[in-house]
């Protein structure tokens, strides 16, 4: 299926690479990208209800140009937060979820004010949990480690400095939208 997929990709870059518009993201821009994720990567069942819905916020820099002709990577710091409840009649868990880490991004401009990319995000997933219930009253636990993600995205300008957002894929949520401010 990766391979597919991949091949889809590497097909479409090319087919489109006579069709494609001047980059929107280049070698030296930065953008802010701050999101709310809908539908939860990390947690699922009747039981599980969220606290504070899956947000992020990313800081990317172009670092390379030209890339098959008009492609640019861009990479940066990535930060993403959930909080989940796991209530069972009168007692549960709630779960909290931080991830730091960085994101590189291939970008390949499909569109006029269209910046289209594809992507990976390693990092660090710090996860908490404490019982909510009756009974052992200070029950915590922690438990943390390496997350990986694979997304593709895009981001349309409205202006030359601001976009709407949206990623595709695995992380703190399966479908991140947000606004992107371009500096």
């Amino acid at each position: 299926m990766k391979k597919l997929l991949l091949m889809f990709v590497v097909v479409s870059f090319t087919l489109t690479q006579s069709f494609a518009q001047d980059p929107t993201f280049v070698k030296g821009d930065k953008v802010l990208n701050v999101g709310i994720g809908l539908g939860s990567t990390l947690y699922s069942g009747s039981y599980y209800k969220s606290a504070i819905p899956p947000v992020s916020a990313s800081l990317e820099f172009g670092v390379v140009d030209n890339i098959l002709e008009k492609g640019v990577i861009g990479v940066g710091p990535y930060f993403g937060y959930s909080s989940y409840k796991y209530d069972y009649l009168t007692s549960g868990w709630k779960y909290t979820n931080m991830i730091l880490g960085v994101k590189g991004n291939f970008h390949y401009p499909l569109a006029e004010k269209l910046d289209t990319y594809t992507g990976i995000l390693l990092g660090y997933n710090i996860v908490t949990s404490k019982w909510t219930g009756t009974g052992s009253e200070d029950l915590t636990a922690s438990s943390s480690g390496v997350a990986w993600s694979w997304f593709v995205g895009g981001r349309y300008y409205f202006s030359e400095t601001f976009a709407v957002m949206a990623e595709l894929g695995y992380g703190i949520a399966y479908l991140n939208l947000g606004i992107a401010l371009k500096f």
